[in-house]
């Protein structure tokens, strides 16, 4: 299934040798801490992004609606070019192939995290104190030895506290809500499902828990886990057949990485640091048409509610895009999956700062870039399921539409 600005791109694309670039800093938005004050984005020292903004435009994204709060999932899909209401991907699909779990028709996946609860069962930390991957690892050996009757069971290590968790068998759904209730002081939500087959995997889901609390009941911090994005693998054109680009992702959290090959990208070894990914970018230059760049601490720190992390990040998040401007791409991308203000320690519907460079752009005058610079940007305020369009006329990769 495609939507009609993929089917618009796969009649009027064309090759050439530009190079696009999109980089993005996860979570990128934010709010000031004070009305009438500055935002994360607006408080970091950004001397690289304010000089591209001087020749670039600027706008806001809207990740899927206006108002709605978008996942990672929906977030990157719309950045891609793919319209996050069409395709609704689980997180726990996204999960497993970033470790490059190779996920059948028969499998659901499921995006688990580790939590601690109390003796009365309620969630005291919704991360298990974000425990050190290591650890992560060994729970997951232990629970990796869970039988349940009819199904194979699968327990994989991601990162921290996350862990993959896949149910293999016949006639399963994926139509499941999450466990987590994403709040603390209550207990874990029991798993329902929205049809039979669904219905199927939620009580395997339940049993699952049920075991896993015996399992960890000495592990705390991590003495038990939820389970969060449980679908099945979607049917979704490439990247290369939408846009005929040959592409390459260069992002180090396995979730991003599963993001990309979802969508047929070439998954690169990013190494952990962001020089370690610019020089995976440098190496590759040569390789690829379009590349991926994903950095994900503008998020967790927003998450943590630590503001000035968060600002330091996005000073970290600028230094790179030096070494992306050294390579002379044809066109730059900057943006966000979606905002998390370090104010709400969440998510939020807020729109997403965005700044297109590419010799092509109409000029619109920026000083820098930022939330209110990006509000009076040329490019006013788009979904962002048509960032890539936009790309890829700027790489001059369009035919012209029509006689």
């Amino acid at each position: 299934m495609t939507t009609d600005i993929q089917d618009l791109m796969f009649q009027l694309q064309k090759k050439n040798d530009s190079k696009i670039v999109m980089y993005i800093a996860d979570g990128l938005g934010g709010l000031p801490q004070e009305p009438g004050g500055k935002t994360e984005l607006e408080t970091a020292a950004t001397p690289n992004l304010d000089k591209l903004a001087q020749r670039g435009t600027l706008g806001l994204s809207t990740p899927v609606l206006p108002g709605i709060t978008p996942g990672s999932g929906p977030g990157h899909l719309g950045l891609f070019g793919y319209d996050p209401l069409t395709f609704n991907i689980g997180r726990g699909v996204l999960e497993a192939l970033g470790i490059d779990f190779d996920l059948g028709p028969n499998d659901v996946a499921i995006r688990g995290n580790f939590c601690t609860i109390d003796n009365d069962g309620k969630i005291t930390d919704r991360r298990a104190g974000r425990i050190a991957s290591d650890i992560g690892a060994k729970l997951c050996e232990k629970l990796d030895q869970i039988e349940i009757p009819g199904v194979e069971v699968f327990v994989k290590p991601v990162k921290e506290y996350r862990l993959v968790i896949v149910f293999r068998g016949e006639g399963l759904g994926g139509h499941v809500n999450d466990t987590d209730p994403q709040r603390t002081g209550i207990p874990p939500l029991k798993a329902e499902g929205k049809d039979a087959a669904s219905e199927k995997t939620a009580e395997i889901c339940n049993l699952f828990i049920e075991k896993a609390r015996e399992v960890l009941k000495e592990d705390a911090p991590a003495n038990l886990l939820t389970l969060r994005g449980i679908a099945k693998k979607p049917d979704i054109p490439t990247y290369e057949e939408v846009y005929g680009l040959k592409s390459g992702a260069i992002a180090v959290y396995p979730m991003y990485r599963g993001l990309a090959r979802l969508v047929g990208m070439d998954v690169l070894d990013a190494g952990q640091t962001i020089d370690d990914q610019m020089k995976c970018l440098k190496e590759n230059w040569d390789k690829f048409d379009f590349f991926f760049i994903h950095f994900k601490y503008t998020d967790s720190t927003g998450e943590d509610g630590n503001f000035d992390a968060k600002v330091k990040r996005t000073e970290e998040f600028d230094a790179g895009l030096a070494k992306i401007e050294a390579l002379n791409p044809t066109v730059i991308i900057v943006s966000g999956d979606h905002s998390t203000p370090s104010k709400m320690k969440a998510h939020s519907w807020h729109p997403v700062p965005l700044l297109l460079a590419a010799d092509r752009c109409r000029f619109d005058g920026s000083t820098g870039f930022s939330e209110s610079e990006c509000r009076k940007g040329g490019l006013g305020q788009i979904q962002a399921k048509y960032i890539m369009s936009l790309a890829m006329a700027s790489a001059d990769r369009l035919e012209k539409y029509g006689a």
